[in-house]
């Protein structure tokens, strides 16, 4: 995709010193910058590399002021991070857009639907009874089952896994190899010692603007809905058991585990590693600190709570303060038994 300067001066809402009639195609770092590429410049210790990058192009802030000559054209813009970033954001979005039409071979049952704009790739397969709404981009190798609903604008990239009755809402981007919709973890045990499978007859709701990482699973409910809402991010390689509800703008970094039936708020955030038990509540705006184990029910919206039995960070700093000194404070103890 080329853009000339000017176009890229309109995006960002900035102004072009030099050429605006100039194309590039391609974003650049500023050290590594040649011709047809853009850049930007944020960081003063990066500055000596605007005097000899061969971008076409760099975006600058607005007070930016060369010390020397410069070769490449300018984008003057409030802020050149914030500038760049918006690029990006409008780069991806088209990349991931552009695609439209039907690869074969493909199936797509004749009593399913899909909306305009939109694109199905090689070996993706689309069940019965499936509403896809306008401009939805269903990558290779993916797998939508029966009675599944998927809204406007919404990509399933290569090898994702839609289960039957999954509804998904719109500018939601489900990445490769997700699987939703999957059978939840429930068995019970037995007297003889064995466990048998309770069906699980629920669903997976996902409101709109949900991202969901790569191989990261999200399981249907036993009965009624798991549910993701609106704006909540998820990393790669996140377990998220059967009945879970996970709050608005929530995040969720890689390899945490949610237990069954467990509520997290809105606009929580919950790094890496972390394990929480099933059928507990935790409040909104909850920070949970990486590899943190929570086993009970956190209230009181606003809390950062970590250490592998999630306690709040007040209290397992002043934990740590004792428990980091135990040997030496052993050691004390001793000489204090020998002198005794």
């Amino acid at each position: 995709m080329e853009f000339t300067l000017e176009q890229i001066a309109t995006i960002l809402d900035g102004k072009v010193e030099g050429n605006e009639n100039l194309k590039v195609y391609r974003l650049d770092k500023i050290q590594e910058g040649k011709p047809g590429g853009i850049s930007f410049l944020s960081n003063e210790k990066y500055e000596p590399f605007i005097y000899t990058t061969s971008a076409t192009a760099v975006i600058v802030s607005e007070d930016f002021k060369p010390s020397k000559p410069i070769s490449c054209q300018l984008i003057r813009v409030k802020n050149a991070y914030t500038g760049f970033t918006q690029l990006l954001e409008a780069y991806s979005k088209l990349s991931k857009m552009s695609k439209t039409g039907i690869e074969e071979p493909s199936h797509f049952h004749t009593s399913s639907s899909q909306g305009d704009a939109g694109y199905r790739g090689a070996f993706s397969y689309v069940g019965k009874n499936c509403s896809i709404g306008i401009g939805v981009k269903i990558h290779p190798h993916v797998y939508i089952g029966d009675n599944v609903s998927i809204g406007d604008h919404t990509i399933i990239h290569v090898g994702a896994r839609i289960l039957d009755d999954t509804t998904i809402g719109s500018h939601c981007e489900i990445h490769p190899n997700a699987v939703i919709g999957s059978d939840g973890f429930g068995f019970a045990p037995q007297d003889n010692g064995s466990y048998k499978a309770i069906p699980q007859i629920g669903n997976v709701i996902i409101e709109s603007h949900v991202s969901i990482g790569a191989n990261t699973t999200v399981d249907r409910a036993t009965m009624g809905s798991t549910i993701i809402k609106e704006g909540a991010k998820i990393d790669n390689l996140v377990q998220i058991a059967h009945n879970v509800v996970v709050g608005k703008h929530t995040v969720i970094a890689s390899q945490t585990g949610i237990s069954g039936s467990t509520e997290i708020g809105n606009n929580c955030v919950i790094a890496g590693q972390v394990g929480l038990v099933g059928h507990i509540k935790i409040a909104d705006k909850t920070t949970i600190g990486a590899k943190t184990g929570i086993t009970r029910s956190i209230e009181g919206s606003g809390k950062t709570i970590f250490g592998y039995m999630g306690m709040e960070i007040k209290e397992f700093l002043k934990s740590y303060s004792i428990f980091k000194n135990l040997p030496s404070l052993q050691d004390r103890l001793r000489e204090l038994e020998k002198k005794q």
